[in-house]
């Protein structure tokens, strides 16, 4: 977006001096949570109001490293903000999360999913059926980005337009007939 402030197109462009993105499920020793985070802490930002610091996967550290964490987090300097992102907030110890607001993030609805990889189709010219989209989203489970890699894994597979069997054929997916096919004969001998 043309419009987007200078600080917008840089954390856009992972290249924001302000925000910092850690992966803790690659980073997850102690010495990591000290080199980027501690050690960082108490330098202002350079040009932003805050220095964020996004944790993702923040379930992964080790004990120690969320010990090094806590007291950071129980006092952190007026101008540091958190972002901890988890898909198994229950592996998160309670002493970080009693001191964190918390934001469930719910997942993309499959016709939501179906409408951006039309639209993506439609900019590439790749010819894909309706079918063959609504099986690409429901692959991705609630997930845009899952989805367009599944789209794109589909994408290098096909030789020719894209339906039903190219997407099953190149995801090892069912279709739903088959499924519906082999629910019907385990029902049929029960």
């Amino acid at each position: 977006d043309p419009e987007a402030c200078p600080s917008c197109l840089e954390i856009a462009e992972s290249r924001s001096i302000d925000v910092l993105e850690f992966d803790a499920a690659s980073n997850t020793q102690v010495h990591k949570i000290r080199e980027i985070i501690i050690e960082n802490i108490n330098i202002a930002p350079a040009r932003d109001r805050y220095k964020v610091f996004i944790i993702d996967e923040v379930h992964m550290l080790s004990g120690s490293s969320f010990n090094a964490l806590l007291k950071t987090v129980e006092e952190p300097p007026p101008n540091v903000v958190f972002i901890m992102a988890t898909t198994e907030l229950h592996k998160v110890p309670d002493t970080i999360t009693s001191r964190c607001q918390e934001f469930v993030f719910r997942t993309i609805s499959q016709a939501k999913i179906a409408e951006r990889l039309r639209l993506i189709a439609d900019a590439e010219g790749i010819s894909v059926s309706p079918d063959a989209l609504r099986m690409i989203a429901r692959s991705g489970e609630g997930s845009m980005r899952d989805a367009q890699s599944n789209f794109d894994q589909v994408i290098s597979y096909a030789l020719g337009p894209i339906d039903v069997a190219e997407v099953s054929s190149a995801l090892g997916l069912a279709e739903s007939e088959a499924i519906y096919g082999v629910i019907s004969s385990i029902a049929a001998r029960s």
